[in-house]
């Protein structure tokens, strides 16, 4: 039984997911303390539980403390079955982490699999859909991993409503993948997301991602009024190797300029800095490689979060991760430690 402190590093809920990611994976038991302590509300939120019933259903596993406020949890894995499943968040709690829990475990199981997932799809501390789709799904495939997600509808906080979803083939093993550049710029788009909200603002946002970052493109996308009240904007940054996308959320007080602000300010730390990949990406490629056996990335910066997902990786898999300084940027490689 693996014993974990949800209180180290980050103290989020990224060590929860990865820990039930890679249980259902290599079927070790682990047990967790101090969930989410270092945040206001610690313990399970809803998209928390969410992602511990998904993993119960997809393993058949046998849990303890799994309840909303549940600060602990015990959590024993069966065999991964594929299959058609539905999960429902139930309130705005983002989709994409309930997804990036249990996708991987379906990587490998003997049959495909359907997964909806029914909530937030634009969330604040949270990859959006778009990024699932547009950065972390191209990557994954390079590594031979047959996936195909899909946004059905948009959700934003508070109403959340959203939808995604996904179709899974087994793969019998991954292959490494190595990104230490970028390779040429080819594009940088903005994309201004309104949802009963009016489309003046979403312009504004555009206009102040102009006014900070030079040949960007920008492109309106109005939603249904039910699919809201909602905006966020979103800025890809396309390269040869791989795409990165930032992201800027409308809410209450906020103005339209301060969104783009937001945005524009994640994207030129990438734009000027040598690293592959952001830190959000390089958190995110992490499990992947180690499942792999292999791998590297030069990252922009490594995050607390990096650091964190590291620790809980290393105490599942036989991988050591090394972490290499570079002028600009840090190198994160993974290999064997056997």
């Amino acid at each position: 039984m693996i014993e974990l402190d949800g209180a180290v590093g980050e103290g989020g809920g990224q060590v929860l997911r990865s820990a039930l990611t890679l249980s259902m994976i290599t079927g070790q038991s682990f047990k967790i303390k101090n969930i989410r302590a270092k945040r206001q509300k610690p313990g399970l939120l809803r998209q928390h539980l969410t992602a511990v019933e998904a993993a119960v259903a997809i393993c058949g596993a046998s849990v303890e403390g799994a309840a909303v406020g549940s600060q602990s949890l015990r959590f024993i894995p069966g065999p991964v079955q594929g299959g058609d499943y539905r999960f429902a968040i139930g309130t705005a709690g983002s989709c994409t982490l309930v997804l990036q829990t249990i996708l991987p475990a379906l990587w490998f199981a003997k049959q495909a699999s359907t997964v909806s997932v029914s909530g937030g799809t634009h969330n604040k501390a949270a990859p959006p859909a778009d990024f699932l789709i547009r950065v972390w799904q191209p990557l994954l495939a390079k590594m031979g991993v047959q996936q195909d997600i899909v946004l059905k509808r948009y959700g934003f906080y508070p109403a959340g409503g959203g939808e995604i979803t996904a179709s899974v083939k087994p793969v019998s093993a991954l292959t490494a993948l190595h990104l230490s550049n970028r390779g040429d710029l080819q594009q940088i788009k903005a994309e201004a997301l309104v949802a009963g909200v009016p489309s003046k603002v979403a312009q504004r946002e555009l206009d102040q991602i102009s006014l900070r970052i030079e040949g960007v493109t920008g492109e309106i996308h109005v939603l249904s009024n039910d699919q809201g009240p909602g905006n966020a904007v979103l800025i890809e940054v396309v390269h040869e190797h791989l795409s990165e996308i930032f992201t800027g959320f409308g809410e209450k007080g906020t103005s339209a300029e301060a969104v783009g602000n937001q945005a524009a300010s994640l994207a030129k730390i990438y734009l000027e800095s040598q690293g592959a990949v952001g830190e959000h990406l390089g958190d995110q490629l992490l499990l992947s490689m180690a499942l792999a056996g292999e791998g590297s990335f030069t990252c922009t910066k490594a995050s607390s979060h990096l650091l964190t997902n590291i620790g809980v990786i290393e105490r599942f898999l036989a991988v050591k991760m090394t972490q290499t300084p570079l002028e600009e940027s840090i190198e994160i490689r993974v290999n064997t430690s056997i």
